[in-house]
């Protein structure tokens, strides 16, 4: 009894001390009312009165409203409310107090508080809007039922309202306070847009602001030079840095510059390779954009691709190195579509730009007439494809001629792809065409004679991360073209034509284009960034945390866009169940992994729960994981497993690069890695044999697989492979003859061709689904005038 009226006594003298700061007002009676007893709501004091917002915080809440407006979803229900526990204290003070209160009487008087349109108006200049006022009175109604005791000041002011003492807009304070602890960045939202403030990126490179970096911009088509005399600055300088777009560019630097007797480092996201015998640093270095120290002072700074800077996941890399690097000489090379960007951002630099232009070195012609037919190829002829599906039937029907076929796509590894491009350069090999996807439009050199599009359709990226079907963009047309005819070979005047005769006008259209001006530059948060973040809102998931970093930041659009970091995104969710620290969960989610390979993002998660449990990824573990050891490839399938293999050990080495302790066999995995990239060149250099083998449906590799939505996405990606010999643009008729189609009959528009070269619908599935259209029609126009009698259950 003594230590109630202990307590009692001091939540008298809290509620005593608030009463002379103005804050309450206390009855004789011991009931409390913010404004007493049945006091009129004074909308000019409601500021002083209630729980408010400063003024840099409403401007963070007008933002957000901003951005918020002519989305589908509000920026709002990206936070996440977090669970509040029901208080259970076995003391209820407020009881003793102001009596019991009965859950119906506080259900009455929440829902009275929740319809009142003041208070709607106030939660909504506090930053609560609909959403959240919403999911705020959820959890706050829950919390007030469920719990066995309220908070004294909230048993008090409810017992108020229910005696006719207090005011409904009493609850105001506590519902704040309430929505504070389940939305924390109530709180600090002021901070959160301070750290998402991305207005000025060349503030974030004080040491490149230091330097007076001289600026060359060479700028030209394909096979005009540009690169080349960037690079003479970059051999003839004491020290320097190149910066490429792929690893086989980085690699070729790496091997010409120690040739030529230049000293050069290679640095990758996977490899490190040193230009000195001794294993000492040497002072030039080849590397990936991405790995681009911008620490380090150079004398020469070469920056390849730079219209890539434009890319819509990787363009932030060509920023931060345009911006960061620390180099007194700076040569960017690329097409002339990205000059006007670069002189802007040299503007707010503070540098100037000299702009070197080239001319092509050999001439380009776009023949007459397409090929119309695979009987029309000759030597020095390269068919480019746009789906693995094109590039195997294109193999196959060239090789049924008679001709032996080099072939080259992304998802080869590197050493495959330069054996096919050795194969197909050698004048002295029998090997005279080439079928690749637009992956020959840089980074390997390749005597070329003529380049013929099988399609101009290409699978593209958009703004919002949605994969479309859309025609070749000026850029890339002209870009693939332009390896037709290299300076220096045997094929010196290139040409250029389509597989079909329709395609070619609109190939003359692109070619006769230049790229539109680029306006923006890609940006990313960075993992400080993303930690600051995470300080203020610790329940947040990573993937969560991103979206509200991209919805929250603050970017020049007039200068600079967001990069699509759904790759990032889909990677932070895969692992989110697994226990990281966030810097390490982040580290993770940066790897440089293709999400559609099903087994490649098992072994991802696979590490990243062997790194969780603190137990090394050793050579013996990942050998059993991957079912090493392998053999030749037998069949498409066997082939495309072993790409995923060495996907897999490209993914080891990278992690062995940034967690050296927790994947420390990196150099055993680059053997078995350089095993394995031999027995893929063997069985693309028989890609017809494993085409033969895969009709027959032989095969000695299955696929691990180790959760059940990977195994559904391997389904799905197996069954679009199949049935590839239907000719495009065939039509299933009612007659079954082919023809003009009947009333009722689905014909192949655009929407099927989407569909279809998506791999959302495979010819199979289109004549299935033909056929129950065709039935469902004859079914409308020819009723059976008498219903069918039940059909009896056989027995």
């Amino acid at each position: 009894m003594k230590l109630h009226l202990n307590l009692s006594r001091n939540i008298l003298r809290n509620y005593e001390i608030l009463a002379r700061n103005g804050q309450r007002s206390i009855s004789s009676a011991g009931n409390i009312g913010v404004w007493g007893r049945h006091a009129e709501y004074d909308r000019k004091n409601k500021s002083s009165s209630l729980l408010a917002v400063n003024t840099s915080q409403l401007q963070c809440m007008e933002r957000l409203k901003h951005k918020g407006k002519g989305r589908g979803d509000d920026i709002s229900h990206l936070f996440i409310p977090v669970p509040i526990k029901a208080r259970e204290d076995e003391i209820n003070v407020g009881e003793e107090m102001a009596g019991p209160l009965r859950k119906d009487d506080i259900l009455r008087v929440l829902n009275r508080f929740y319809s009142n349109e003041d208070i709607k108006d106030l939660a909504r200049e506090n930053g609560l809007d609909n959403y959240l006022y919403q999911q705020t009175f959820i959890s706050f109604r829950k919390f007030c039922v469920e719990s066995g005791s309220l908070p004294v000041d909230l048993h008090i002011i409810i017992s108020d309202v229910l005696q006719g003492a207090g005011h409904i807009h009493d609850i105001y304070p506590s519902f704040m306070k309430h929505a504070q602890k389940i939305f924390p960045h109530l709180n600090c939202i002021d901070d959160l847009c301070k750290i998402s403030d991305l207005s000025c990126p060349p503030n974030w490179y004080p040491e490149a602001r230091a330097l007076n970096r001289k600026i060359v911009f060479h700028a030209g088509p394909t096979n005009s030079g540009k690169t080349y005399h960037a690079m003479q600055q970059f051999l003839s300088a004491e020290s320097g840095v190149y910066c490429g777009p792929l690893k086989l560019l980085a690699t070729e630097v790496f091997h010409s510059s120690n040739k030529k007797g230049t000293p050069c480092d290679l640095v990758t996201g996977e490899e490190r390779r040193f230009g000195n015998a001794e294993g000492s640093s040497a002072n030039h270095v080849a590397c990936t954009v991405e790995m681009t120290s911008v620490s380090t002072m150079y004398d020469v700074a070469v920056i390849d691709e730079i219209q890539m800077i434009k890319d819509p996941q990787r363009g932030w890399a060509w920023t931060r190195a345009f911006l960061g690097l620390c180099g007194r000489e700076l040569h960017v090379c690329g097409e002339a579509s990205a000059i006007p960007l670069v002189q802007e951002l040299a503007l707010l630099t503070g540098e100037e730009v000299e702009v070197r232009r080239y001319k092509r070195l050999t001439d380009l012609s776009i023949e007459n007439s397409a090929l119309q037919t695979l009987d029309n190829v000759h030597p020095g002829d390269c068919i480019v494809c746009f789906s693995k599906r094109d590039i195997h039937h294109v193999s196959r029907e060239i090789e049924r001629r008679g001709h032996e076929v080099a072939v080259i796509y992304g998802g080869l590894p590197p050493g495959t792809k330069l054996a096919q491009a050795y194969k197909f350069n050698d004048p002295k090999h029998p090997c005279k065409i080439l079928v690749a996807t637009d992956a020959i439009g840089m980074g390997i050199n390749l005597s070329i004679r003529r380049v013929i599009f099988y399609s101009l359709i290409k699978p593209n990226i958009n703004e919002k991360g949605e994969k479309e079907m859309e025609t070749l963009s000026v850029s890339s047309a002209l870009q693939i073209a332009g390896r037709a005819g290299r300076y220096g070979t045997q094929w010196e005047h290139g040409y250029v034509t389509t597989m079909k005769s329709e395609d070619l006008s609109t190939l003359r259209r692109l070619l006769s284009c230049t790229p539109d001006d680029i306006e923006q530059a890609g940006l990313h948060p960075t993992a400080d960034q993303i930690e600051l973040f995470a300080f203020h809102l610790p329940s947040y998931t990573l993937s969560n945390l991103i979206d509200i970093f991209v919805s929250l930041c603050t970017v020049d659009s007039s200068l600079y866009f967001m990069c699509i970091m759904d790759d990032f995104k889909f990677l932070a969710d895969l692992i989110q169940h697994i226990p990281l620290q966030l810097r390490s969960r982040y580290v993770f989610c940066c790897a440089p992994i293709n999400r559609k390979m099903p087994f490649v993002c098992a072994m991802f998660l696979k590490f990243a729960r062997q790194f969780s449990q603190s137990e090394p990824a050793t050579l013996d573990w990942l050998c059993h994981q991957v079912k090493w050891p392998f053999s030749i490839p037998n069949t498409i399938l066997d082939l495309v497993h072993l790409e995923e293999v060495f996907d897999v050990f490209d993914l080891y080495l990278w992690l062995s690069y940034r967690f050296q302790d927790m994947f420390p066999d990196g150099e055993m995995v680059r053997d078995l890695q350089t095993e394995l990239d031999g027995m893929i060149e063997a069985g693309v250099a028989q890609i017809t044999r494993l085409l033969k083998n895969s009709d027959t449906r032989t095969s000695n590799t299955a696929a691990d697989n180790e959760e059940n939505f990977i195994m559904d996405q391997r389904k799905r990606h197996n069954y679009r492979d199949q049935n590839l010999d239907i000719p495009r643009g065939s039509q299933v008729l009612k007659s079954g003859r082919p023809g003009r189609p009947e009333k009722g009959a689905v014909g192949r528009g655009r929407l099927t061709e989407r569909l279809l070269a998506q791999g959302l619908l495979s010819p199979k599935m289109l004549a299935e689904l033909q056929r129950e259209w065709q039935q469902n029609n004859y079914d409308d126009e020819d009723p059976p005038t008498k219903p069918k009698s039940p059909r009896k259950r056989r027995r």
